[in-house]
């Protein structure tokens, strides 16, 4: 592959796309000689077929298959940066993957999440926080659970009502 920077993957997959170029590179990636990878191929086509596998970095000089063109590809492309502190338990969309074991970093998550669903003076019957938690997790009932033991979210007697609780304990 001669492309450098972000975009080094692209002839890799139009490559990959292109069904006669597939076929004939699994050919040499399963042993076959050149010679074998391209028959029934017209002498245009072949060179078509050979010239896209040698841009995709698919093949050596000596066109055996270079499976290593793949390692390459991934090595140039940028990797998305790692979610740190509490966005490690999050996914993209902000849906909950999981709970951190540290209290610190539990409470943490948990008061990010309870403003997420209530705004402060706001009261939601049941049904109403349940709908929201869903947003955030599949677990709905853990997850009201920790919010109203951790003390973020309050729940009246009855249990019918939740409101954010202002006045967070330290």
């Amino acid at each position: 592959m001669d492309r450098s920077g972000d975009d080094q993957w692209r002839p890799l997959v139009a490559a990959l796309a292109n069904n006669r170029v597939r076929e004939a590179f699994a050919r040499l990636t399963l042993g076959a000689d050149a010679d074998e990878a391209l028959e029934g191929l017209p002498p245009s086509r072949r060179r078509h077929v050979v010239e896209t596998m040698r841009r995709a970095g698919l093949i050596t000089d000596d066109l055996r298959a270079d499976g290593g063109a793949f390692a390459r590809a991934l090595a140039a492309a940028p990797s998305a940066p790692r979610p740190t502190g509490i966005a490690r338990y999050l996914s993209r969309e902000g849906r909950l993957i999981g709970y951190p074991s540290n209290p610190d970093e539990r409470r943490e998550l948990l008061t990010l999440l309870a403003a997420r669903i209530l705004a402060p003076g706001e009261i939601l019957d049941e049904r109403g926080i349940n709908e929201r938690l869903a947003a955030l997790t599949d677990d709905v009932a853990v997850l009201r659970r920790y919010l109203v033991d951790h003390e973020l979210v309050e729940r009246t007697r009855s249990g019918t009502e939740y409101a954010l609780v202002v006045d967070q304990p330290s």
